[in-house]
């Protein structure tokens, strides 16, 4: 695929939406990989402090956005499993039919407006809410309650146009949509500092009998598949040539 850029989507009036994706990705100088940096989150470092959401679609009827993550500690312990960024992701999908939301975390600031224009773009269809990682549940529960007179299967319903692709033994399930060639990971991939994505740490691994290498392993069939993005919830999404930087991220783990 050619060189793609992402849009803001401008119906969100007063959020963070004016960077494209090219911007959005350049952020990661001072949100690198998932981890908090020393520079970024002192002691005094507080989520009010914290850029607030930014909304962007990817592509037609793929936006992703950010919001600070009410659990985020600046004092965590470096390299910790409880170490990482404060800003974390979500991805909504539409489908004909049925909106798709992974790993939905509402913003802290705009919150009410933010509801409102989730509200307008779903405009009263069926809504399917997925999951990751069992850390992931975040405010799955608010949002199926406040769709459920549209659909009878609100939670964990895999429409057609999304599959499912668990990494068995790793604890996490992500999502491939091969209508634009999008993998949709949650705490097993990361984005790294170089625009790519890489395999999480070990210690994020301490709740499951794998390891680094294991979890590269449970990724390496996904290179079959044909793809040009990789969203994560840490750190920056790769927005092309999504397979290129999978293969490395796979082959850096296998090596550690």
């Amino acid at each position: 695929m050619g060189h793609q850029r992402a849009r803001p989507d401008r119906r969100l009036a007063g959020a963070r939406i004016g960077r494209d994706a090219d911007e959005a990705v350049s952020a990661s100088a001072h949100r690198s990989g998932g981890c908090r940096h020393e520079s970024e989150a002192g002691p005094a470092a507080s989520l009010e402090a914290i850029d607030p959401t930014t909304l962007t679609e990817i592509a037609p009827g793929l936006l992703r956005w950010s919001a600070p993550h009410p659990d985020w500690s600046p004092d965590a312990e470096p390299g910790s499993s409880s170490d990482w960024d404060p800003i974390v992701a979500s991805v909504l999908y539409e489908l004909p039919g049925i909106v798709v939301l992974i790993d939905p975390l509402l913003p802290s600031a705009e919150r009410a407006r933010f509801l409102d224009w989730l509200d307008e773009r779903i405009a009263g269809r069926p809504v399917s809410i997925l999951t990751t990682i069992h850390w992931h549940r975040r405010d799955r529960a608010e949002l199926a309650e406040r769709y459920r007179a549209n659909t009878t299967r609100v939670w964990n319903y895999v429409p057609a146009g999304v599959e499912q692709r668990p990494l068995r033994g790793a604890g996490e399930t992500l999502f491939w949509l091969p209508a634009v060639a999008t993998l949709v990971a949650g705490d097993r991939l990361i984005g790294d500092e170089h625009g790519g994505v890489r395999v999480c740490p070990q210690s994020w691994l301490e709740d499951v009998r794998a390891n680094r290498a294991d979890v590269a392993g449970l990724l390496r069939p996904l290179l079959e598949l044909p793809i040009e993005r990789v969203l994560v919830s840490h750190g920056e999404p790769v927005l092309r040539e999504g397979h290129a930087a999978l293969a490395r991220a796979i082959a850096e783990a296998e090596a550690d």
